[in-house]
């Protein structure tokens, strides 16, 4: 089944919890958690999503490169304006289980501007 979402004035969170439970399958009356599911989710006006309270400034994301001292920071503002979709992706990946079928579940998640 295919869903459609519309990001338009609504939270960060609640729309990648909402595509987390989707792209598990479990809003299938024929869901098997061993299965990764076979709904498919587009996300429809992702520039036009809300952040409350401080997020924009405060809420970081942190990458290391390996070496000794590299811990790289962004904020969540500058990598909004850079990517919105990295940023919903990167929401929705870290609420789906971790283990072998989150590649391909992320793989039916579609976002368009």
């Amino acid at each position: 089944m295919e869903y459609t979402i519309d990001a338009k004035n609504k939270k960060l969170g609640r729309i990648a919890s909402e595509v987390a439970i989707i792209l598990q399958g479990k809003k299938s009356p024929y869901y098997e958690p061993r299965l990764a599911g076979g709904d498919t989710v587009t996300v429809l006006n992702i520039k036009n999503l809300a952040f409350t309270g401080n997020k924009l400034e405060d809420k970081q994301y942190h990458r290391h490169t390996g070496y000794m001292g590299h811990l790289k920071s962004l904020n969540l503002k500058t990598a909004f304006e850079r990517d919105p979709a990295k940023v919903l992706k990167m929401a929705v990946r870290r609420m789906l289980p971790k283990n072998f079928l989150a590649a391909k579940r992320m793989k039916r998640l579609v976002i368009k501007d």
